[in-house]
């Protein structure tokens, strides 16, 4: 959704790297392109307006004269600037006192509330909530049977006791405000403690829509009203929220299609715009493609910093503990990294969502956007449709892979034999990476690779004589070397004193023969 914003601004602080004191010609600069991206990606001429005007006061302020990294600084007062446009902190539900909690959701037809409401559903089921669903969309051809199909989905009750329209031929039939306060009856009748109800949208703001929006809130007083924008809709989004806003008077915003590639001005705009915070974000088809959404975190997306909280907390959610154990436990122990151990991890992975995505999220991975777009997300399941074709033996030791077994291989999986060995090959680097860092030793192309205790000094450990230019010394010297050596204990080697001599290796019930290693 970013991508184009996220370049613009990334090229321009390339600019004010290195430079010691930043010139007022330089703040103007760098103020000017910072326009410039923010009104290419249809970000609302009055936000930018007023972006730029606080980026430019603070960067000729003291706090970027006076820094180390003048630099460095500007970056960062236009990620605090981000931070404050997009809500300036993360904002929950506000659950009531009294349950059932009532969400109702509002906005345009064709912003993706429907589909938001099984998300949401599934997202407070998650956190141990017992929502319910309410169909209130008696307008849009099918509709209710599109809710009751995404609560099946997430495990949640709807309440649909109209079956709605099947065209848009049809009558509506059944009243949405009744609809409404009835079925905020049923939950509380039935101990559900969330409801969320999904109201009807138009192809645009209008009278009727408003009105019959209002009458729903006014009927069943919910604790939010939650207006779903979707992300794609450019610079319409600030009218839009503002006739929302005026109309329903919602608490909080849903971005919708967030995953999208149009120019993401709209989640720049409408939190600023109509002061109400962005809530949640949804990225995509599936019910679990839902996020809480971060104001600090979208802005170092932007900025293409990364995103490693979100990152670590899809893992803690989607990561199996006892997996995670028992490679950290086979990594401890230097025990070798098999392709066996590399499909666990690889399932791990594919749990967490999209590779595009996950990648996207790392921070200082050196990935170009170009190259993140190229990537092919098929090629994860090639890699594991190799391994797949492998007997377990194989798997357990690679290195017996010969040709006969690769073309095998390769037939089974449905690639060539070349892609095989590039598999194999690489697999083989990322085991002998593994080892090194078991072993304690450096990670080649990590700085500081090749030096310290990762490379040996050549003839230490050796025991070379000292050489003495007297002839009486070095007699001496041998003499002394001579009654040391007679003198030193046995077994040394197994604790300082050697063994014992009233010591009795049968009392330890070793292994037959393992006496001789005890210096006995």
């Amino acid at each position: 959704m970013f991508n184009s914003l996220s370049d613009r601004l990334t090229a321009t602080f390339k600019n004010l790297r290195g430079k010691g004191k930043l010139t007022e010609a330089d703040i103007d600069g760098t103020v000017r392109e910072i326009r410039r991206a923010l009104l290419d990606a249809d970000v609302a001429v009055p936000v930018v307006r007023a972006f730029v005007a606080q980026i430019k006061e603070r960067a000729l302020g003291a706090e970027v004269s006076e820094a180390l990294n003048p630099g460095q600084q500007v970056v960062k007062i236009v990620n605090d600037e981000l931070v404050q446009i997009l809500g300036g902190q993360t904002r929950r539900i506000n659950l009531a006192k009294n349950p059932p909690t009532v969400i109702m959701l509002a906005g345009l037809q064709g912003a993706g509330k429907t589909t938001l409401a099984g998300k949401l559903a599934k997202h407070l089921k998650a956190e141990g909530h017992t929502p319910m669903l309410v169909a209130c969309d008696l307008q849009r051809p099918n509709a209710v049977k599109q809710l009751q199909i995404n609560g099946e989905r997430a495990g949640v009750p709807v309440y649909a006791p109209h079956p709605g329209v099947s065209s848009e031929f049809d009558t509506p039939t059944g009243d949405p405000v009744v609809v409404a306060r009835d079925g905020v009856a049923e939950a509380k009748a039935k101990l559900h403690d969330v409801v969320i109800v999904d109201t009807a949208g138009r192809l645009g703001v209008d009278a009727e829509m408003m009105a019959q929006a209002a009458n729903i809130r006014a009927a069943i007083n919910p604790d939010e009203v939650l207006f779903v924008i979707d992300a794609m809709i450019g610079q319409d989004a600030v009218n839009t929220a503002q006739a929302f806003h005026e109309g329903v008077d919602f608490t909080g915003v849903v971005l919708s299609k967030l995953d999208g590639d149009a120019r993401g001005g709209a989640a720049l705009s409408v939190a600023s715009v109509t002061g109400k915070p962005v809530m949640f974000a949804s990225t995509g088809e599936n019910l679990d493609d839902f996020e809480i959404f971060h104001p600090d975190r979208m802005a170092s997306r932007i900025l293409d910093m990364g995103d490693i909280m979100t990152l670590i907390e899809q893992a803690e959610k989607n990561w199996d503990r006892g997996e995670a154990e028992r490679m950290a436990k086979k990594f401890a122990d230097q025990e070798d990294f098999t392709l066996d151990d590399f499909l666990a991890q690889m399932a791990q992975i594919k749990k967490m969502g999209s590779m595009k995505k996950l990648l996207g999220m790392m921070p200082g991975t050196q990935i170009s956007r170009q190259q993140l777009e190229q990537f092919d997300e098929r090629q994860i399941d090639r890699v594991e449709a190799i391994v797949r074709s492998m007997t377990p033996h194989e798997r357990n030791a690679p290195k017996i892979i010969n040709g006969s077994r690769r073309a095998r291989i390769a037939k089974g999986s449905g690639v060539s034999v070349s892609e095989v060995n590039q598999m194999l090959e690489r697999f083989s680097e990322a085991q002998k990476m593994m080892k090194k860092m078991a072993s304690g030793g450096a990670i080649p192309g990590m700085p500081g690779a090749g030096r310290g205790g990762a490379r040996k000094a050549k003839g230490k450990g050796k025991g070379k004589k000292q050489k003495y230019g007297n002839p009486a010394k070095a007699a001496q010297a041998e003499l002394e070397a001579k009654n040391k050596k007679a003198n030193a204990p046995k077994g040394a080697a197994f604790g300082q004193g050697g063994v014992p001599e009233d010591f009795d290796p049968s009392s330890l019930n070793l292994p037959s023969g393992f006496e001789k290693y005890l210096g006995k």
